[in-house]
C-alpha cells in the first residue's frame, strides 16, 4: 500500500445523458443525475450495502491493494496552498478554497487510492446558501459588511466531496493512579469577638490504585484534508454514518472530490488522540471516589479496522481587508461553520458600554 502526502482535488467525472447526450450532474437529495440541457433525471441504480472494514495491520503489513487507483494531474494554489486535479480537457481553472486563479502549466502528475464509500449530497446548494447567510448574519461583532460579503460569496458555493477515515478498535488500557475520597473534620478557631466558633471542613483521603479498562470504538472520525483547518472541519460532525454507498462516479458527477493528504497510519495516531477522552474518562470512573489522578497510562489497540469514505461539503471563501475567510456547511445536516472577522470598533463600543456601567453602579452604591 502507498501513501500518499499531496493535496488533491479531482473534478467529478462527466457522465452523458441517455436521451440527449449531454452533462449530468448529480441531484442533491435524490437517486437522479439530472440533465443540464433537456432536463431528463436519469435514475441512479443504488445497491444493497454491506459495509466491509479493512484489516488495519495486514493492510499497512502486506502492502494490500484493497481500493482501485488512479493516476491524476494536481496543480498547487499559490496563495492557500491547497492542491486542486483537474480533468484532461479543462485548462484553466480558480483555486475551489480561495477562488485563485490556478497557473495549470506548473501541475504534477501522483497516484490515489480511491475511496470504497460516500455520503450522497442531500441538502443543494440553494438551501446551503440561505443557511450561511443567516450563519453570518448571527455573527456577534462581525462587521456591518459581513452579510453582504457573505451572499456575494454563497453564490459562488463549491460542492466539494472531502476525505475522510474511520478507525474501530478495541483498547485494552492499563493504569496506577489515586483516588480521593473526601471526608470532614470539626475545627475550631476563636472569631474577631474573642468567641470560639467550629465548622465542618473538607479534606480528601488518597489512597493508591491501579487496575484496567477496556472499551470498543466504532467509526473513529478523521479528516484527511489539510486544505482545511482541521479543527473547522471537525466541528461539521455528527455525520449520519448509516447513510453511506458505494463509491460511485454518478454521485460525484459535477462535484469536486479531494483526495486524502493524510496517510492511513497518520490518520490512526489522529483517531488514537481522539480516543483519550473517553479512555480517560473510564479509567477516572473505575477508580470511584471523589476525586481521580492518573499518574500513568498505557493503551494497547486490537483489532484496528478502517475505511476511507467521502463526505460532502459546501465550500466557499471570501476576501475581506486582504484576508481571505472560509466557511463549510455539512451538506447532510445543514451545520455550518467558518472563519470570521471582527469589528474592533464594535468591540470597542461594547467594552465601553460595560465599563459605563459598571461605573454608575459603583456610583451609586456608594451615594447609599
Amino acid at each position: 500500500m502507498q501513501e500518499f502526502s499531496e493535496k488533491t482535488a479531482e473534478t467529478g467525472t462527466s457522465i452523458k445523458c441517455k436521451d440527449c447526450g449531454g452533462n449530468l450532474k448529480y441531484l442533491a437529495g435524490t437517486p437522479y443525475l439530472n440533465c443540464e440541457y433537456c432536463g431528463a433525471k436519469n435514475e441512479i441504480a443504488v445497491q444493497q450495502l454491506e459495509i466491509i472494514e479493512n484489516d488495519f495491520e495486514s493492510f499497512l503489513n502486506e502492502k494490500a491493494h484493497l481500493e482501485d487507483k488512479k493516476e491524476i494531474s494536481t496543480v498547487k494554489c499559490v496563495n492557500c496552498a491547497a492542491s486542486t486535479t483537474l480533468q484532461p480537457n479543462v485548462t484553466s481553472s480558480n483555486c475551489p478554497y480561495c477562488d485563485t486563479p490556478l497557473v495549470i502549466q506548473d501541475a504534477s502528475t501522483s497516484t490515489i487510492i480511491k475511496p470504497a464509500y460516500l455520503l450522497p449530497f442531500k441538502i443543494d446548494r440553494k438551501k446551503s446558501t440561505e443557511l450561511f447567510v443567516n450563519w453570518a448574519g448571527s455573527l456577534w461583532f462581525a462587521p456591518d459588511k459581513i452579510k453582504d460579503y457573505a451572499k456575494h460569496s454563497a453564490e459562488k458555493l463549491s460542492g466539494i466531496y472531502m476525505p475522510y477515515w474511520t478507525y474501530d478498535a478495541n483498547t485494552e488500557s492499563n493504569y496506577t493512579g489515586m483516588r480521593g475520597d473526601y471526608y470532614y473534620v470539626t475545627v475550631t478557631s476563636t472569631n474577631s469577638e474573642g468567641k470560639t466558633v467550629s465548622r465542618q471542613e473538607r479534606r480528601t483521603n488518597w489512597t493508591a490504585t491501579s487496575g484496567q479498562v477496556n472499551n470498543v470504538f466504532d467509526d473513529v472520525l478523521v479528516t484527511s484534508s489539510k486544505s482545511l483547518p482541521e479543527k473547522l472541519a471537525n466541528e461539521l460532525e455528527p455525520w449520519d454514518l448509516h447513510g453511506l454507498v458505494s463509491y460511485d462516479d454518478q454521485f460525484i458527477s459535477g462535484f469536486v472530490t479531494e483526495s486524502y493528504q493524510v496517510g492511513l497510519h497518520e490518520g490512526f495516531e489522529k483517531a488514537k488522540a481522539r480516543m483519550q477522552d473517553k479512555i480517560r474518562n473510564a479509567v477516572c470512573g473505575d477508580i470511584g471516589g471523589d476525586e481521580q489522578q492518573i499518574t500513568s497510562l498505557h493503551t494497547n489497540y486490537q483489532d484496528i479496522k478502517f475505511k476511507h469514505i467521502l463526505l460532502p461539503v459546501w465550500l466557499s471563501s471570501y476576501r475581506y481587508k486582504d484576508k481571505v475567510y472560509r466557511f463549510l456547511v455539512n451538506a447532510r445536516t445543514g451545520e455550518v461553520q467558518g472563519e470570521r472577522p471582527y469589528s474592533a470598533a464594535k468591540i470597542a463600543v461594547m467594552v465601553i458600554t460595560v465599563l459605563a456601567v459598571i461605573g454608575v453602579i459603583i456610583y451609586f452604591a456608594q451615594q447609599k
